[in-house]
């Protein structure tokens, strides 16, 4: 064991030395270099869910018609300049803004402007599965299938080429916040046009371009992703012209990093480095309630987990208020509902499953299995706020579950697998979690439990309970948010009855960076925007 110890702590040491070479010529007054966490899955933002891949690709290299204001959850006009909704509320007319260009890279020089037939290609390719680009990149879009865009998107209509309208099927509440969403970037389908003309399709999702603030240059998988700044890019930047992202999945490494100057700002710092960064008069430390929830999900279509009161003991087996303490160091509470307490229509009347080892046992009994079973845990492989530690978190899961007579193997991947065959339903236990990306119930209700996301990959447990469907979906349609929060209360209650997964707690999110870094807002909805960094 010391041995191993000893090992990894001299490969750290190499490492970090080898990218403080790599990166520490980049660290100038205006290059900027930003520890991340992890290792996209894809820098198509349709393709995605994970706050990692998001940061990488919509966050900083693509808009979208609508965006959210930096550190709110207000929409504001983006690539769209103004729009209108009928008084049916079904029809949007979106006015594009005039003068918007797509990024020039060593790989491709656009003719063009950005227009209408750009926000038709960018919609189109993920509602129509005979569209020629539907099935490249495996034709998976999580987020618009699982909350079901393309039913409720009728018709798309370019009325000009700065005019694009869409109509609904019905009203929908949540539908202009949607919009908003890293799924809905526009992409450069004069770009798909040129890749399909030279049949190298697949290159739309790897060598990205878009009309953000930064654009790609190149990726070294696990290692780092460097882009430069769009000189044409149409909105208000800061002063970065070089962003160099440097992958650091360790989050002791990633602090390292900060203190000597390597990166200028870190995500997702150990809360057991928060204090004393605190103290450091050359670090900034931002934090603020997080729009998070981290869970731990049970695949309801792999036996025993498909009886409710297996769910309900595992639910009183898990003691929350150790793993607040000894994972969050007191940076969280313990959650009892899919959505945290601050966003509205959240049911404080709902009674969580306390710790009760004696129930659990009862609880196994009545379900057919006195003696437990043995099953497998999947630990989240990076630090994520809703988690920071899943293989810790995981060895005390693991020894909770363990008093009840549940023998768990605890399994895990790198971050891409892990998100990949998790969407499968390949997990029998799975530790997941999200943060919110519109401050709308809906995205926490629709994506992570509705029945559509079940076959799209985001409902992890894949549980389909039709009353609840039902409740959420009637939710979407109300035009009132009186109505709205009685159907979502009710809602709760359901999910927390059929447990189909234990919600653990809500954290703080933290975010630390150098004290010469301006410009930088918190995210409501957890992503990285650095449009707006200066370098002092």
């Amino acid at each position: 064991m010391n041995h191993t110890i000893n090992q990894r702590g001299n490969v750290k040491t190499l490492l970090f030395l080898a990218l403080s070479l790599s990166f520490g010529a980049e660290v100038q007054a205006k290059n900027f270099v930003f520890c991340s966490e992890g290792s996209p899955s894809s820098f198509n933002p349709q393709l995605v869910t994970d706050g990692t891949s998001i940061t990488a690709s919509s966050a900083n290299i693509y808009n979208r018609l609508v965006e959210f204001e930096a550190g709110s959850t207000k929409v504001v006009p983006a690539l769209a300049s103004s729009w209108e909704v009928s008084k049916d509320k079904k029809t949007y007319t979106f006015t594009l803004r005039k003068g918007v260009k797509f990024h020039t890279t060593k790989y491709f020089t656009p003719t063009r402007e950005f227009n209408a037939d750009d926000v038709v290609f960018s919609i189109e390719r993920q509602r129509n599965k005979s569209h020629p680009y539907h099935n490249v990149g495996g034709g998976k879009y999580e987020y618009f299938d699982g909350m079901e865009m393309g039913t409720l998107i009728k018709d798309i209509k370019v009325l000009d080429p700065y005019k694009v309208q869409i109509t609904l099927a019905q009203p929908d509440a949540p539908f202009i916040a949607n919009m908003a969403m890293s799924f809905m970037s526009i992409l450069s389908k004069e770009y798909a046009d040129k890749l399909a003309a030279s049949k190298k399709m697949a290159d739309m999702d790897n060598f990205p371009i878009g009309t953000g603030a930064y654009q790609f240059i190149s990726y070294q998988k696990d290692s780092v992703i460097r882009y430069e700044e769009n000189k044409s890019f149409w909105g208000k930047k800061g002063n970065v012209d070089k962003l160099i992202f440097a992958i650091t999945p360790d989050a002791n490494v990633r602090t390292q990093k900060l203190k000597t100057g390597e990166c200028q700002m870190a995500t997702d710092p150990s809360p057991a480095d928060i204090a004393e960064m605190k103290k450091n008069p050359k670090l900034t430390v931002m934090e603020d309630a997080g729009l998070n929830i981290g869970f731990l999900a049970m695949n309801v279509t792999k036996k025993p987990f498909d009886n409710v009161l297996v769910r309900q003991a595992i639910s009183h087996a898990l003691d929350k208020q150790t793993y607040i303490k000894a994972i969050y160091m007191g940076n969280a509470t313990p959650a009892k509902n899919l959505i945290p307490p601050t966003i509205w229509s959240y049911n404080n009347s709902v009674t969580d499953y306390n710790y009760d080892v004696n129930k659990a046992k009862e609880l196994l009994k009545k379900a057919g299995l006195p003696n437990g079973f043995e099953t497998e845990m999947w630990t989240l492989p990076v630090a994520r706020p809703y988690n920071p530690n899943g293989k810790k978190m995981g060895e005390l899961m693991q020894a909770d579950l363990a008093k009840i007579g549940i023998k768990v193997k605890l399994i895990s991947y790198d971050w891409p697998t892990y998100l990949e065959k998790s969407k499968q339903g390949a997990h029998s236990m799975l530790q997941m979690g999200w943060t919110g990306d519109n401050g709308d119930p809906d995205n926490f209700f629709n994506v992570l439990l509705g029945c559509a996301s079940v076959k799209s990959g985001s409902n992890y447990p894949r549980w389909c309970n039709q009353k609840f469907n039902k409740l959420i979906m009637d939710a979407k349609l109300a035009t009132d948010i009186k109505t709205r929060t009685k159907y979502y209360m009710e809602a709760q209650v359901i999910a927390h009855d059929e447990a189909p997964l234990v919600n653990i707690a809500n954290s703080k999110t933290f975010k630390v960076m150098a004290k010469n870094i301006k410009g930088y807002k918190l995210d409501p909805l957890g992503q990285d925007y650095l449009t707006n960094i200066t370098v002092e």
